[in-house]
């Protein structure tokens, strides 16, 4: 995971990598879950999408609570279409690595996604995240719709007082509206259940 890891900087659109039209292929099943990763989803679920650094343990962060119906581990954020994991370490795609996290909020609320989010991992770094360094680990939130966006607002502010209450300083999580999620290759899909004990 730390082969490219010295790319702080986000490239502009005319410097990015050109990608390509075809699209990734997508298992047809979540290792965990069962259910399929990919849409048309059923009616009534909801999608939210996360930044948290490397995307195999914040993708089980979310699979792990009742009320999520999949998750997948992707690329928002950035330039290029339809990118390599490959060339997403290169720092030139300006993608993130994220997890997509459709749900049922009847079941779970987007506030508990939240909760989920702000403390699994530290929101204040920048364009890392611990040992991992680079524009593919930056925190982020992604929103879908204007309720999502009102709720991440009192959350971010509730957290943010949390974080000064103990010492830590501002968060520096990217907040933007839902960029187009790009599937990651399959050998990232649920990762860390594949590989218990990875390298």
């Amino acid at each position: 995971m730390h082969q490219f890891d010295n790319k702080t900087s986000m490239p502009s659109r005319e410097a990015a990598l050109p990608g390509r039209d075809e699209e990734m292929p997508v298992l047809k099943s979540h290792f965990v879950l069962g259910n399929p990763l990919k849409g048309p989803f059923p009616e009534g679920l909801e999608r939210a999408l996360f930044g948290m650094g490397c995307f195999w343990g914040a993708e089980r962060v979310f699979w792990e609570l009742p009320g999520v119906y999949t998750t997948a581990a992707g690329y928002a954020g950035g330039h290029t279409p339809n990118p390599t994991y490959k060339e997403v370490c290169t720092g030139m795609t300006g993608h993130n690595e994220v997890v997509l996290v459709v749900y049922d909020p009847a079941r779970l609320g987007y506030e508990e996604l939240l909760e989920a989010f702000w403390g699994s991992h530290d929101p204040t770094q920048g364009m890392r995240q611990g040992n991992d360094i680079g524009t593919q680990y930056r925190s982020g939130i992604y929103v879908y719709n204007a309720g999502q966006k009102m709720v991440l607002e009192a959350s971010r502010q509730t957290f943010q007082q949390a974080l000064e209450d103990k010492g830590f300083g501002a968060i520096t999580t990217e907040i933007m509206e839902a960029p187009e999620f790009y599937y990651a290759e399959d050998y990232h899909q649920q990762y860390l259940a594949k590989n218990p004990s990875p390298a």
